[in-house]
């Protein structure tokens, strides 16, 4: 007991170190046990929290705040609407006809694949080849019945996205309007020592908007990259390959090196060991080590240091918890956890 006693006094004498494990305890159960339900009021307000310093900067130009705050949410509501109207047909055409290719892409992978063990006795047989193929029909048949059981499904994510269009807007426009008034609410149940909190929350602040904000022009600019490059070559399915190759960045290492497979595999299917396909992997290799070298470097300079380790830890944590949304925020939540850390004061020593 006096252990406890002890221990109590050197870690939780400060009343904000206090405050702020109870706030983040409190927040993480909220998360875990309510987060289905209260999905879209948590991700409206992170929409709004990143679209404040648009608005910020244009009420430093005198503009007051209920009109920047409707030109950021008209400009926000016009760029959802392009996307919604004008990306994701295409992106669902051309997906759909992928998947109707997969046949006579399997039947042509097949027919290479047994001619290996004719060519390459020594590495793989007529046997190892068969358990093979067996394997990867049978997960192509999983991975059947399981867009079949989410098509069945797709009344209910009709309903579900119907609402998130209803809501999300709503809720993000207010967030944005009323964010004094909201942020005031928040510190009336919060004690007057709330230092720690304070330099926690600064130095999260400028790394996750930062962070999440950068991303953003990752995407876009890799997606754009991609899209041209695909065209220019002739490549099938050039708008689908290129959202999923600027989609990947959101996981980082491991994306870049799952989205290559697709991508080769396409190619290779279309032209098969050609000079094209030689040209777009060189290509699509270079637009690769440009992102990696160049891009990432003059977008994130600045804004995380984290260990690549604990970048990886972070995002099978977080994903595991909370599916992509945990993936996507993985960095921010990391940072989070290294701000707490950080500004966390060292414990009292006793006599």
């Amino acid at each position: 007991m006096q252990f406890l006693t002890q221990w109590f006094k050197r870690h939780l004498s400060d009343s904000g170190v206090v405050f702020l494990a109870l706030f983040l305890m409190i927040a993480f159960a909220v998360v875990i046990t309510m987060g289905d339900m209260l999905m879209p009021v948590l991700a409206s307000a992170v929409i709004a929290y990143l679209l404040d310093g648009s608005v910020e900067r244009i009420k430093s130009r005198g503009i007051p705040h209920i009109i920047a705050v409707s030109i950021v949410f008209c400009a926000f509501f016009l760029f959802v609407s392009i996307v919604v109207f004008g990306l994701v047909p295409t992106l669902s055409r051309q997906g759909t006809q992928l998947f109707q290719q997969l046949p006579l892409m399997i039947s042509k992978g097949q027919t290479v694949l047994m001619q290996l063990p004719e060519r390459y006795p020594d590495v793989i047989t007529a046997t190892q080849l068969k358990d093979i193929t067996g394997v990867i029909s049978q997960r192509i048949a999983e991975l059947g019945q399981t867009i079949v059981s989410i098509s069945l499904s797709s009344v209910v994510g009709i309903i579900t996205v119907l609402v998130y269009a209803v809501l999300m807007p709503m809720l993000v426009f207010f967030f944005m309007k009323d964010k004094r008034l909201i942020i005031n609410w928040a510190l009336g149940f919060m004690p007057q020592d709330r230092k720690l909190a304070t330099t926690v929350w600064k130095d999260v602040d400028i790394q996750v908007a930062n962070y999440v904000r950068g991303k953003f022009i990752e995407i876009i600019v890799l997606w754009a990259a991609c899209f041209v490059t695909f065209t220019l070559f002739g490549l099938e399915y050039a708008m689908l390959l290129g959202a999923l190759v600027g989609l990947s960045v959101i996981i980082p290492y491991i994306g870049a090196t799952v989205v290559t497979i697709p991508v080769l595999l396409v190619a290779w299917f279309q032209w098969g060991w050609g000079s094209d396909f030689m040209a777009l992997t060189v290509t699509f290799f270079i637009i690769q080590a440009l992102d990696g070298n160049v891009l990432v470097p003059l977008l994130f300079s600045e804004v995380v240091n984290l260990h690549p380790v604990a970048i990886i830890v972070a995002i099978l944590v977080f994903g595991g918890f909370w599916g992509f949304w945990g993936v996507f925020f993985a960095i921010p939540l990391a940072t989070l956890v290294q701000a707490v850390i950080s500004a966390w004061p060292k414990p009292i020593e006793m006599e």
